[in-house]
């Protein structure tokens, strides 16, 4: 697949994001298989993997520490700081907050290197924008760290078009990572011009959906279980009602992709990555046979039909993305 850029740095067009390896998805997958799993991505071509500070507290930064340690040069690798999970005085989570000051940002970066086996981070984000913070002293503070040489490139996550050019008046903005989808296209007003405008990139997360556009969930397999968070609250698309509707749009993507002799995931990866040309996909897997399908999506060209079916389908989606709570850390 033809590489894209990130700063100045080439990357596969579709990156790992690694996310449910560690957290959210259910339980932690097995370390050893973890490993193979992110060495197999590399054998395959992929060379962007995506992390954060609050995934797994730590722990999915300290896997691909340990799975890149002799391969570091293969890989560009992104972290991220901002959000912290609160607690009680009996150690119980209570919920997140996000600090984005300089101070905090200096005591993330400084364990994300030591997590991550590595001197320098590739790309380094603001997780989510602090509203108590100025977005220049954050970006400003950021800067620093790529004059000290801790770090490549700065994006963010999650962040307004009139954040994005501030930021990028303080410091060059590289990337911003935002969920798009064909299931969620809010982006495209505001966001995508305003990274045209400042030479950034997109980095697209739940590119699939958050497992909906893969075409595997049917109406008995619904996500569950402990750890698995789309069951519960967080996610309105996978509540009751709104998951059965959306599955029902998911069938007009398999129609499309049988006649590709695609999966819809390969197909709704194609879509994301024919937006435009600053584009690139972190889909995330525990699987080795869905990490190779998704790369798949280089094989399917869509026609323009076939595209203008699948954008209407954003206005037909059962739920927000999130919820309110969820909602409100968004930067809009």
């Amino acid at each position: 697949m033809d590489q894209r850029k990130i700063d100045g740095f080439s990357v596969n067009p579709i990156g790992l994001g690694c996310m449910g390896l560690s957290a959210f998805y259910g339980q932690p997958t097995d370390q050893a298989e973890a490993i193979k799993l992110l060495h197999a991505a590399i054998e395959s071509g992929v060379n962007h993997f995506d992390t954060a500070e609050m995934y797994g507290m730590g722990a999915n930064e300290k896997l691909l520490g340990a799975a890149f340690a002799d391969r570091r040069d293969k890989v560009r690798i992104a972290t991220k700081f901002g959000p912290k999970f609160l607690f009680d005085d009996d150690g119980k989570m209570t919920g997140t907050t996000v600090d984005g000051t300089p101070a905090n940002m200096r005591r993330a970066v400084e364990n994300s290197l030591a997590f991550l086996k590595t001197d320098v981070i590739d790309l380094y984000y603001l997780h989510r924008v602090d509203p108590k913070v100025a977005i220049e002293e954050t970006v400003g503070a950021m800067g620093e760290l790529v004059a000290e040489g801790k770090v490549r490139a700065i994006g963010l996550s999650e962040a307004s078009a009139d954040t994005i050019r501030r930021a990028h008046a303080t410091h060059p903005i590289s990337a911003v990572q935002s969920e798009y989808s064909i299931f969620s296209r809010d982006i495209e007003s505001d966001i995508l011009p305003a990274l045209k405008e400042i030479g950034a990139t997109l980095v697209a997360y739940s590119p699939l959906g958050r497992g909906l556009l893969t075409g595997a969930m049917t109406r008995d397999n619904k996500p569950s279980g402990e750890g698995e968070y789309r069951q519960g609250a967080m996610q309105p698309r996978f509540a009751d009602g709104a998951y059965e509707a959306n599955l029902a749009l998911v069938d007009e993507v398999k129609a499309i992709a049988e006649a590709h002799g695609a999966t819809p995931g390969q197909t709704a990866l194609a879509w994301v990555l024919g937006r435009a040309d600053n584009i690139v996909a972190i889909p995330g897997t525990t699987k080795l046979a869905n990490l190779k399908s998704n790369l798949g999506a280089a094989n399917v060209s869509l026609s323009k039909d076939e595209l203008a079916k699948l954008e209407g389908l954003a206005d037909k989606v059962h739920g927000a993305r999130y919820n309110e709570s969820g909602m409100s850390a968004v930067n809009r």
